[in-house]
C-alpha cells in the first residue's frame, strides 16, 4: 500500500514537472483541497484517488512508489550517460520537481544543465544555474564542489563582461583551492579562470605570474586542460604585446592536442590562432585564412551556434584587414540577424568593427560609437578592453585623416 508522506511528495513532483497547478490536476473528479492534503501527507490516498491521479498524470499507479529523489537520480543518470538534448530536458523537469532533500544530486544536475547552456552560448541561463549551484556547494560543504562552482561562475561572469563580480568569484575559488589542498585539475581550472579575469581587469603582472604558475602546473601534458592552459598563457602574452611568445604557446597546443579528445576546444584553438595572426605585427592574413578553413571543416561536426558566430566574426575581421569592406559589412549583417551567442568581449569586437567601417565611410557616428564603447568598458572595470578600444579609435582617426588602410580590431 502506498504510504504518506512519500506518496504526496511524488504526486507533487510529477505535477510540477508537467507544469500543472493543483486545480488543473484535480480537475472535476477531485477537490483541490483534498489534493492539497494528499500532497502534504495529511491524508492517506484511497485506491480510487491513486487511480484517478495516475490517469491525470499519465503514469501507472506503481510510479507513485518511487522513493524521494529517485526521479532526479534516474534523470541524472540518463543525462550523464547520453548527454542528449531530450535527456537534459528531462533532467531540467526532474530538477524543477525535486525538493531540497538531495543537495548533492541537485548540484550534479545543475552542473550538467549549466554546461549545456555554456555550449549553446547561453551565458545568462548558465549564470542563473551556477549561482544556485554555488549556494548548494556551500550547503554540501565539500571544498571541491565549492571551488568548482565558483570557478565556473567566474568564467561565466567574465563571458558576460561582469569583471568585478568575476574577479571576486575567481579570487574566492583560488583561496579555497589553496587552503583545501586540492588536486592538479581543480587548481589548474581555478588558475585558468583567475588569469583570464585578471587580464580583463588590467592586472597584467598578476595575470602573467598566475599564467606562468599555471603552465608549470600542467607541464608535460597534452590533454584538454593542458591545451586550454597554453591558450590562456598565449592570451596573456598577446595583451602584453609579446606576439612571438603567444604564437609559440598556441603552436605547441595546436601541434600536440588531438581533436578526438575535444573537438570544440580544438576548433577554439584554431579560432584563437586565426585571431592572433590578425593581431600580430605584421599581420599574416594568409595564416589566418588557413585557420578559418580548418575551423570551417571542424564546425560541420560540432553544430554550435556560438562557435559559428565566432568564426563569422573572425572572417569579418579578416575581410576588413584585407580591404574587402563590402564582405565585412555582409558578414556583420548576417550576425545582426541572429541572437548573439558569443562572449561580451566578442560582441564588443563586432561593435568595434561596425564603427570602424562607419569611420572609413566618413560617418562621424563611428567615432562617437567607439568612444561610447571605451567609456562603457571603463565603467564596467574592463580596463584591458577599454585600453584596446581607445587605441583603435586613435588609430582609426589617424588613418582616416591620412586616407590609409585601417587595421582590424584585435
Amino acid at each position: 500500500m502506498l504510504q504518506q508522506p512519500a506518496f504526496g511528495r511524488r504526486v507533487r513532483k510529477l505535477r510540477l514537472a508537467r507544469g500543472l497547478s493543483q486545480s488543473a490536476l484535480a480537475g472535476d473528479g477531485m477537490s483541490t483541497g483534498y489534493l492539497s492534503r494528499l500532497e502534504s501527507g495529511a491524508r492517506q490516498p484511497t485506491e480510487r484517488a491513486v487511480t484517478y491521479l495516475a490517469g491525470r498524470l499519465g503514469v501507472e499507479a506503481a510510479d507513485f512508489e518511487e522513493t524521494p529523489g529517485g526521479s532526479l537520480a534516474h534523470a541524472l543518470s540518463l543525462a550523464a550517460s547520453t548527454g542528449s538534448d531530450s535527456a537534459l530536458e528531462t533532467l531540467r523537469e526532474a530538477l524543477a520537481a525535486e525538493g531540497q532533500e538531495s543537495a548533492p544530486l541537485r548540484w550534479q544536475a545543475l552542473w550538467l544543465l549549466a554546461a549545456q547552456c555554456r555550449v549553446r552560448g547561453d551565458h545568462t541561463g548558465e549564470r542563473a544555474l551556477l549561482e544556485e549551484l554555488v549556494h548548494l556547494g556551500d550547503d554540501v560543504g565539500l571544498a571541491e564542489l565549492r571551488v568548482r562552482g565558483l570557478t565556473r561562475l567566474a568564467r561565466c561572469l567574465r563571458s558576460l563582461g561582469e569583471i568585478p563580480a568575476a574577479l571576486e568569484a575567481a579570487v574566492g575559488a583560488h583561496l579555497l583551492a589553496r587552503d583545501g589542498e586540492l588536486g592538479v585539475e581543480d587548481r589548474a581550472a581555478v588558475l585558468l579562470a583567475l588569469v583570464s579575469v585578471e587580464a580583463e581587469a588590467g592586472r597584467m603582472p598578476d595575470a602573467r605570474a598566475h599564467a606562468d604558475e599555471l603552465t608549470a602546473l600542467v607541464e608535460g601534458g597534452s590533454n584538454a586542460l593542458w591545451a586550454e592552459s597554453m591558450w590562456t598563457a598565449a592570451a596573456v602574452r598577446v595583451r602584453q604585446g609579446d606576439y612571438p611568445g603567444a604564437q609559440r604557446c598556441l603552436e605547441e597546443a595546436l601541434e600536440k592536442f588531438d581533436s578526438s579528445e575535444d573537438l570544440v576546444l580544438w576548433l577554439r584553438l584554431r579560432l584563437a590562432a586565426g585571431r592572433l595572426h590578425l593581431q600580430k605585427i605584421p599581420a599574416d592574413p594568409g595564416a589566418a585564412e588557413r585557420c578559418v578553413t580548418a575551423a570551417e571543416s571542424a564546425l560541420a561536426f560540432v553544430g554550435n551556434s556560438g562557435l559559428r558566430q565566432e568564426l563569422t566574426a573572425l572572417k569579418a575581421d579578416l575581410a576588413f584587414l584585407t580591404s574587402r569592406y563590402d564582405d565585412a559589412r555582409t558578414l556583420l549583417g548576417e550576425l545582426a540577424l541572429e541572437e548573439p551567442r558569443m562572449t561580451y568581449r566578442d560582441r564588443v569586437r563586432l561593435d568595434i568593427l561596425r564603427h570602424q567601417l562607419r569611420i572609413l565611410s566618413g560617418d562621424d557616428s563611428g567615432v562617437r560609437g567607439l568612444r561610447a564603447l571605451a567609456e562603457q568598458a571603463q565603467t564596467d572595470a574592463n580596463i584591458d578592453l577599454a585600453a584596446e578600444i581607445w587605441r583603435i579609435l586613435a588609430e582609426a582617426l589617424a588613418q582616416s585623416r591620412l586616407g590609409s588602410t585601417p587595421s582590424a580590431a584585435n
